[in-house]
């Protein structure tokens, strides 16, 4: 009985032990340099690609210490390596501490590279390492991502991985950037069926005839902005194919991409459409969706037909005509037929747009397609990304109003001019 007892205690004694050197690997946080940000360029020697990263300083936050309170909130770093797994042990000839993608937020490559044929041979070796999650952002800029990384210095938000995320929740909120994350990336890739679209951005200006836009019919940098805030612009997306870049769409078509496709979480897009009983003036109004989109696939000898039923929920927040729409059915009624018409023509110009230019769909149609075809085999042998271009495809658009802002009933013009 006292060796049965003696034998259990030293099999606990051991489990204890055992479980106490758990931690012999374990590495303090001021021990890692934390890369929040991986930048990919092209470099002119063939097999070589030029890796920027941006380190956070953990120690400068809105809880500030004593040691932390003058030291820079960033740390950039660029070197030259056969790719950016196998080039954090070259990174650590210049930064002291182990630089760890535990906490990485966004890959951003240059536009130059995206477009490289090879580009699909680099970006897959995200697929390999552990510490690269699949929910990174994905960034295109228009400049070097070396060059984008340096140049952006927000300047309220000094902390680089808080106005990364913040920026990137923001304008995909109101649909200016799409969804884009690594896993959306390789899936949509390896599917071959559909466009993929990745987040714009940029550090550059570019000259833009104000008057001939709206204000979300715009790319990166096209955005006139004075004052003295950061540079950097985030609107529209890079487009997709086959794992390489081969165009790109506004801030307005990424949320027309985003209202076709179900799979999208829009919820604030603010936009202007031109007032039916004043043409000199624009009405300002929130688009939303309430309930998701239907699809219709029609299948015919040649040329399949696409349907696809959107509802959409309007509140008008401006009235510069002094209409007073919410005493005013009549008027009303003119105000969705008149808003239904431009919506469906802004929809079919851009699906138009992407049969003849883009040949594919940047609203991952093939998802809800999928359920019209009996087996897999079917859906392949019907190949969605050569026969979408050649589809006849018909939006249609119903409007249910909410609101017609705070104060929906205006006095006369007449009245406040007497």
């Amino acid at each position: 009985m006292k060796l049965h007892s003696k034998m259990i205690k030293v099999i606990f004694l051991t489990a204890v032990t055992l479980s106490l050197s758990g931690c012999w690997d374990h590495k303090e946080l001021d021990e890692k340099a934390y890369v929040i940000g991986i930048g990919l360029d092209k470099h002119n020697v063939e097999g070589k690609v030029k890796v920027t990263y941006l380190i956070a300083n953990p120690e400068v936050g809105s809880q500030q210490t004593a040691g932390g309170a003058n030291e820079p909130p960033q740390e950039i770093v660029t070197i030259v390596a056969d790719d950016f797994i196998s080039s954090r042990n070259t990174a650590n000839t210049v930064v002291a501490k182990e630089i760890s993608y535990d906490l990485l937020r966004v890959l951003i490559v240059s536009e130059e590279l995206a477009r490289d044929p090879d580009f699909i041979r680099i970006i897959y070796s995200a697929t390999k390492d552990r510490e690269i999650k699949r929910s990174a952002q994905f960034i295109v800029s228009r400049e070097n991502a070396a060059d984008f990384i340096k140049n952006n210095k927000p300047k309220i938000e000094t902390r680089p991985h808080k106005f990364l995320e913040l920026m990137i929740e923001r304008g995909q909120e109101t649909g200016m950037i799409p969804e884009a994350d690594l896993n959306g990336f390789f899936r949509v890739t390896e599917s071959d069926a559909d466009l993929y679209l990745a987040i714009y951005a940029t550090t550059e200006k570019i000259e833009k005839d104000e008057a001939q836009t709206t204000d979300d019919d715009l790319l990166a940098g096209e955005i006139q902005v004075e004052g003295t805030t950061n540079n950097a612009q985030f609107i529209g997306s890079a487009v997709f194919k086959e794992g390489k870049m081969i165009g790109k769409i506004t801030g307005e078509e990424t949320r027309i991409s985003s209202l076709l496709d179900n799979t999208w979480n829009t919820e604030d897009i603010l936009t202007a459409f031109k007032d039916p009983f004043d043409e000199r003036y624009k009405l300002s109004i929130r688009v939303s969706q309430k309930r998701e989109n239907k699809y219709k696939l029609i299948h015919a000898k040649g040329r399949p037909t696409i349907e696809i039923d959107v509802p959409l929920f309007i509140e008008v927040y401006s009235d510069p005509s002094m209409i007073n729409y919410a005493k005013n059915r009549e008027k009303v009624k003119e105000l969705k037929k008149s808003l239904t018409v431009a919506i469906e023509k802004k929809f079919m110009e851009f699906i138009s747009y992407t049969q003849q230019e883009l040949k594919g769909d940047t609203f991952d149609l093939s998802i809800p397609m999928r359920k019209e075809f009996a087996t897999l085999k079917e859906f392949r042998e019907f190949d969605w990304m050569k026969t979408y271009p050649d589809a006849k495809v018909k939006v249609n658009v119903s409007i249910r109003f909410g609101e017609f802002g705070r104060q929906s009933k205006l006095p006369k013009l007449e009245e406040v001019r007497d």
